[in-house]
């Protein structure tokens, strides 16, 4: 039997797609850097072997998958050229393996992650479904009749996959260190589009989807009647929030989601729609709706004495004011503390205005040092570019979080897509010194 050998398979779409591979009976392995990252967990329990970068572990018969991530500059992927061994690029590889399934690729800007997650939750009740999603987490059938994946449109890495159906939550300027603009953006989509096999659910809401043309049919869901799968009467209390769904302008069904905020009822909107595209049952779509638990990352709850404190992936202006919102319908009594760690000096430069406009949705602002790359450079760009244009936000580190202890009975929301979650961390263990010393 092959064996797959995946480099850099901390990755989050690697790993996923190693442990769909291992769950599918196939040989795998991988290597990567020493440093921990949350991805590699699943790897473990799978009994899946983590190896060190080296050139030894590239050895004929083996079919390697890379990291777009990496290049010649790494060791196994020379020594693979020297030995006449080809590497696949993660796209190109997963572009190929998706044909052997109904293929359903989850696209957007913003909310692909939970969206897949939710379609997969869904699906599987139904029929035999693998799913891969951009928090790292991969579950694979062997039988499966349907493959549900996130698709990613940085540096068009989408373009790689045909996929019989599509939904795309929606456009926006996002990666401004590859894309030029807003129009750079919608004409990947647009590219992507016509790729599409069966049909695309894409959301009528979003002005820039409107414009999408495809082979295919193109499926509208939204919050607006004109829509084909319309959202009304939404209202939200204590277990969650309620809607009722037209198909058409003819009544549908009544559905609960566990999340808050017109996004989830929209992501879930999407999902229903490629279900009855798939003539799946609707009591399994409630039954599956009401009971997801959501992705990693993604409004992750928890409680910490009288305080509620949440991670969240958000790192653009459009989710930060999206988690914001949530948190305030979810715990409307409660003061809603942001603590942010923006990601990228190009992303901070880029949307500095943008940033200001979301975060000032909060109670209370606390802002951590910039997440960058050694590779990039910063230019005259600090943090404090930030905080002025956020009036009360104060600047918040390791060694001074204890500050958030004065924020009792609050919503503490730690947002960013780099390594915020040390912030957590470190509060929940000035917490627990705290309690230690008053015993």
């Amino acid at each position: 039997m092959t064996q797959y050998h995946f480099i850099g398979i901390k990755g989050s779409g690697m790993s996923a797609l190693a442990q769909i591979l291992s769950d599918m009976q196939y040989d795998v392995q991988g290597s990567d850097v020493e440093k921990v990252f949350f991805t590699q967990k699943p790897l473990e329990q799978k009994g899946i072997p983590l190896l060190p970068f080296q050139k030894e572990n590239i050895q004929k018969g083996q079919t390697i998958i890379a990291s777009a991530a990496y290049n010649e500059e790494n060791e196994e992927i020379r020594a693979a050229s020297e030995k006449n061994i080809p590497v696949f690029q993660y796209p190109t590889f997963l572009g190929e393996f998706i044909n052997q399934f109904t293929s359903i690729a989850v696209t957007g800007s913003h909310g692909k992650t939970s969206t897949t997650g939710l379609l997969a939750h869904v699906l599987r009740k139904a029929k035999a479904t693998s799913y891969l999603i951009g928090d790292g987490t991969g579950k694979g059938e062997k039988d499966s009749e349907y493959f549900v994946f996130e698709a990613c449109e940085y540096r068009r890495h989408f373009l790689h996959y045909k996929p019989d159906y599509a939904i795309m939550t929606n456009i926006d300027f996002d990666h401004p260190d590859y894309f030029k603009g807003i129009n750079d953006v919608f004409d990947a989509f647009q590219e992507m589009a016509m790729q599409v096999k069966k049909a695309i659910i894409a959301c009528g809401d979003d002005e820039h989807l409107q414009k999408i043309n495809g082979q295919v049919p193109v499926v509208y869901y939204g919050l607006n009647e004109e829509h084909d799968f319309c959202g009304k009467n939404i209202h939200a209390d204590e277990n969650g929030t309620h809607f009722d769904v037209f198909v058409r302008t003819s009544y549908y069904g009544s559905f609960t989601i566990p999340g808050y905020g017109n996004h989830n009822v929209l992501n879930a909107l999407a999902v229903i729609a490629i279900c009855h595209y798939e003539q799946v049952d609707m009591e399994i779509i409630k039954e599956r709706l009401s009971t997801f638990k959501g992705v990693k990352r993604r409004f992750s709850e928890k409680q910490l004495g009288n305080q509620i404190l949440i991670d969240d992936y958000a790192h653009h202006p459009t989710e930060i004011f999206a988690t914001i919102d949530a948190a305030k319908q979810k715990y409307s009594n409660r003061e809603v503390v942001a603590i942010f760690q923006p990601h990228t000096f190009t992303r901070t430069e880029t949307f500095l205005d943008e940033f200001a406009e979301s975060l000032k949705t909060a109670d209370r602002v606390y802002l951590c040092d910039i997440f960058s790359s050694a590779r990039e450079h910063s230019g005259d760009l600090t943090i404090n570019d930030l905080v002025e244009k956020v009036p009360g936000a104060e600047l918040i580190q390791e060694e001074t979080i204890e500050k958030l202890l004065q924020h009792q009975d609050s919503v503490l929301l730690f947002m960013g897509a780099g390594d915020v979650q040390k912030f957590q961390v470190a509060y929940e263990n000035a917490v627990a010194t705290k309690s230690k010393i008053n015993k």
